[in-house]
């Protein structure tokens, strides 16, 4: 008589393989991460940022709409769709709110003008491609920017990023001074809110000609001054 040996029973093959699979769903998941959830703050800090640009794209409607003397906080809390009480939570007035405006966009010409700089080489044809620019950004915001401006500076304000602004202008005329391209006796600094200042007046001209004659003339004031023969 042949005794078979006595296998493993039903239950514990079953047992085995339960295991085996657990093991290969284990492997197969390492290395994976579930997705993590938002931080309460990281979505406090998105809707922040939300509402101050609904809130100063509101501003901007109404300045193009009724002047800068027709905004008020109701005005701009129902244009942004948002209620008073919200809105001075993050302004406390129509001045703050004008003056997060203009900052906004200056500092989307600045990065602009950057980008219009690095696609040029040599000092003059910088300064020359960024003043073009300049002047026609200034031109193209002139129905209502202007208003605005001329409200902050009576309220004497001078933003960090205009400042920026003159600053990255007066590196390129410190950079082709450097080379003989632009005058040497007067400061960069003052060359370039002397060029600035110019350019301002792009706003009160109505034709593309009459912009380039000034950005012209503009830039020959930075030439280099010729001795003088005596």
């Amino acid at each position: 008589m042949i005794i078979q040996p006595k296998g493993p029973s039903p239950h514990r093959l079953r047992g085995q393989a339960a295991g085996q699979q657990m093991l290969v769903q284990q492997w197969q998941g390492r290395g994976t991460r579930r997705p993590r959830r938002a931080s309460p703050l990281r979505t406090r800090c998105g809707r922040r940022e939300a509402v101050r640009r609904a809130v100063l794209d509101a501003a901007a409607r109404l300045v193009a709409g009724h002047g800068v003397s027709g905004v008020t906080m109701s005005a701009i809390a129902q244009s942004a769709g948002i209620g008073r009480a919200t809105l001075y939570k993050y302004f406390p007035d129509v001045e703050s709110i004008l003056v997060a405006w203009h900052e906004r966009q200056v500092e989307s010409h600045l990065a602009e003008l950057m980008n219009v700089k690095d696609r040029f080489e040599g000092a003059w044809e910088q300064l020359e491609a960024v003043l073009h620019a300049y002047a026609f950004l200034s031109r193209s915001g002139h129905d209502h920017g202007d208003a605005v401006v001329a409200r902050l500076h009576q309220g004497g304000h001078r933003g960090q990023t205009r400042e920026s602004l003159q600053t990255f202008l007066a590196e390129l005329v410190r950079n082709g001074a450097a080379g003989g391209v632009f005058r040497t006796d007067v400061a960069p600094a003052e060359l370039a809110a002397f060029c600035l200042h110019a350019l301002g007046a792009a706003t009160e001209f109505s034709t593309h000609k009459a912009v380039l004659r000034l950005v012209k003339v503009t830039l020959d004031a930075l030439r280099p001054t010729r001795p003088s023969n005596v």
